[in-house]
């Protein structure tokens, strides 16, 4: 009877904790919510847009501040590029030195760009005011007061079209996770950046606030849909959107109709947030709230939450007790990660379904220690018995000496399942010289091939690969055995543009060693496979076998004749695009077979090729010449291909060297009309 007791008392402290809620709970709840936060996928709206000024800008630009007839050039280069919008969240307090407020304050009245302003601690008020129409019960005392506000200069704040309040909200552990959309200087109402940035967009001249007696409940722009708020009239900003950046010194891109953010993050000129996703600038913050306002994704805590939470509390924990001091020790072992698991990914769920943010966390502790304090009983008492009853459980307890448990011999099996693998085949190209540097000394070959397969091996197995064997020079991988790998095909093709860039790192080395580079080649193939424990009964591998092996293995060894660090069959290519560049090469029968396959290269990421070069033209040119090749029209194709010769930063020049040879050749031969394009390769 004391057992039960005990728990139940625990059980009512550990809730009457909770109804309490001392302000540690609300941090811990905060850190259990950020959970969901980084659990989601990073997007962005199509018209959302960030220009920075960095470091590089400054660098060209010169230092920060400019004069006001500089910033207003590149305001107007903004429109020029199609902008639909540009916020400069930028406090523009004093008259410009330099005399360029007129030049400004023409641009701003011309254009619907949005300017900053900020509250202060200190009294005195420039801002400027938007209307708001209020409904419901007054606002005082809830809305964030500030005795001050600073506003741009008279010219700039009458021109400007929209000005909204800069301002920062971080929680009791000093993370951002909400952000006000309205805030009080004295008996007035300022709309935040991210409130004005949706009032312009939407047209209109002011916004709606309702609010009970519990504090501001809604906020909003007639034309977008009612955007829930705390009692404070914040929001829970949603961090998975992420606003697309590009330098404001560097070419702008495609800007028609876009949001424009403006964000000076060049060092020591903008201050860093902590957010539940990591330290962000502001722009992102920006671009969070406005996105999570105009998609109408507007996460809430309902007044609902505390009860629900202080009701499983008890009812879950309660359950825990009843389970782990009546039935077998195993049950309360399987309900009480089933328990935390459930209330994880039920608040989980809540909030991907239905933007709730309910604790999981209080609720996996009060049940965690009930079921501890349960167990600890129920263990202690049933220790004390088994003292006194030692000699008749003596046989129930493990002996002193186990024996170690043998492997299921169902894997020691030979033969295995089909499966669909993607894979990799790397060979160093030219290795004969390379081995020839050490022909007196064989074992600086063998660390050389060491320093090369090491951190290669490395690269596939942190990306999810498996290695399979080596051969002399060559590695051979797959992935999806024998553990499921969903992304196959992006994480082989990731990881052979990581050894491509190990291997530009190793070369430099070698090359202050005065060492001969190395050079590879690299072949990937995605198809169905058998995959399993293959050999003898005397020694075996766990290896794959079947066509997409073998031709993997050709695919790399074309690599060479094709000038390509890496060609890819047409199942790995497949719905890759998104995130790499891929390039068709050709359509090919490898040796060994008669009917052609399409083979295709990556050049690296959208995200790292975007930055070094402009690859949209260049990419339908070369379909343009694969069309004529196929076409049999040799002039058009060379023509094409001469145009090629530079683009893509010379990364395909060997390829196109290659083609023109080709197509040299094939002009002699007797092609017919209907010629299906295929490529015969006589070497393998």
């Amino acid at each position: 009877m004391k057992k039960w007791i005990i728990s139940f008392a625990i059980i009512l402290i550990l809730c009457t904790v909770r109804f309490v809620d001392p302000w540690f709970l609300d941090v811990v709840r905060l850190k259990a919510l950020d959970q969901h936060q980084r659990n989601q996928t990073e997007q962005s709206l199509a018209n959302l847009v960030t220009i920075e000024i960095n470091n590089e800008t400054l660098k060209k630009k010169g230092q920060w501040p400019w004069n006001r007839e500089e910033l207003s050039k590149e305001i107007i280069r903004l429109y020029e590029a199609g902008a639909g919008m540009v916020v400069l969240p930028i406090l523009f307090a004093q008259p410009d030195r330099f005399g360029g407020d007129d030049t400004l304050a023409d641009v701003l009245n011309q254009t619907p760009t949005i300017i900053g302003q900020i509250p202060t601690i200190q009294e005195g008020n420039s801002g400027v005011t938007r209307g708001v129409a209020t409904v419901g019960e007054p606002w005082n005392g809830w809305v964030y007061q500030y005795p001050g506000a600073i506003g741009p200069i008279p010219l700039l704040a009458e021109k400007s079209h929209g000005v909204g309040m800069m301002i920062i909200a971080p929680e009791k552990d000093g993370v951002v996770r909400r952000m006000p959309l309205v805030v009080a200087v004295e008996d007035q109402l300022y709309p935040s950046m991210s409130m004005e940035i949706l009032r312009m967009a939407a047209g209109d001249i002011s916004y709606q606030m309702k609010t009970s007696v519990a504090g501001v409940e809604k906020l909003r722009i007639p034309k977008f849909k009612m955007i829930d708020t705390d009692a404070h009239g914040n929001i829970w900003l949603d961090f998975k959107w992420k606003t697309p950046v590009h330098a404001l010194h560097e070419e702008l891109p495609d800007l028609t109709g876009k949001i424009v953010i403006v964000s000076i993050t060049a060092s020591g000129l903008d201050s860093a947030v902590s957010t539940p996703v990591g330290v962000i600038y502001s722009h992102d913050l920006i671009g969070a709230s406005v996105a999570t306002m105009m998609t109408g994704r507007n996460i809430t805590r309902p007044y609902w939450t505390n009860l629900a939470e202080l009701g499983s509390s008890f009812g879950l924990a309660l359950l825990l007790m009843v389970v782990v001091l009546l039935l077998p020790w195993y049950f309360g072992a399987i309900l009480m990660p089933a328990t935390v698991v459930g209330l994880f990914y039920g608040s989980s769920y809540l909030f991907t379904k239905h933007d709730y943010l309910v604790d999981w966390s209080y609720p996996v502790i009060t049940v965690f220690f009930a079921w501890s304090i349960a167990a600890f009983l129920r263990f202690m008492e049933e220790h004390k018995k088994r003292m006194e009853i030692k000699k008749q459980f003596e046989h129930y307890l493990a002996p002193a000496m186990v024996k170690k448990l043998q492997k299921n011999p169902d894997l020691l099996k030979l033969g295995g399942e089909t499966r669909e693998l993607t894979l990799l085949f790397c060979d160093i190209r030219g290795f004969t010289p390379i081995s020839e540097q050490f022909k007196t000394d064989p074992q600086g070959l063998t660390k050389l091939i060491n320093r090369f397969l090491t951190p290669m091996t490395d690269i596939i197995m942190t990306n999810e690969g498996t290695i399979d064997k080596y051969m002399g020079d060559c590695i051979m991988a797959f992935w999806n055995a024998p553990l499921d790998v969903i992304e196959q095909r992006r994480l082989a093709i990731k990881s052979s543009h990581e050894m491509l860039k190990h291997l530009e790192d190793l070369n430099v080395e070698l090359k202050k060693e005065n060492s001969l580079p190395i050079n590879i080649g690299i072949g990937l193939n995605t198809g169905d496979v058998v995959v399993g424990n293959m050999g003898s009964n005397q020694r075996f591998d766990y290896s794959c076998l079947g066509d997409a092996v073998n031709l993997a293995a050709r695919l790399e060894g074309q690599s060479k004749e094709y000038g390509m660090k890496i060609i890819l069959g047409e199942e790995t290519a497949k719905e890759m695009e998104d995130e790499f560049v891929i390039l068709e090469l050709d359509k090919i029968a490898v040796k060994g077979k008669t009917e052609g396959v399409n083979i295709y290269t990556s050049l690296g990421t959208h995200e790292n090729l975007i930055n070094i070069m402009n690859y949209d033209m260049a990419q339908r040119q070369h379909e343009k010449f694969l069309f004529f090749y196929r076409k049999q029209a040799w002039q058009l194709a060379l023509r094409w291909l001469n145009d090629l010769e530079f683009e893509f930063n010379g990364m395909m020049r060997d390829y196109y060297d290659m083609m023109g040879d080709r197509i040299e050749q094939l002009q002699k031969e007797d092609l017919p009309e209907d010629w299906d394009g295929v490529y015969r390769a006589t070497t393998k």
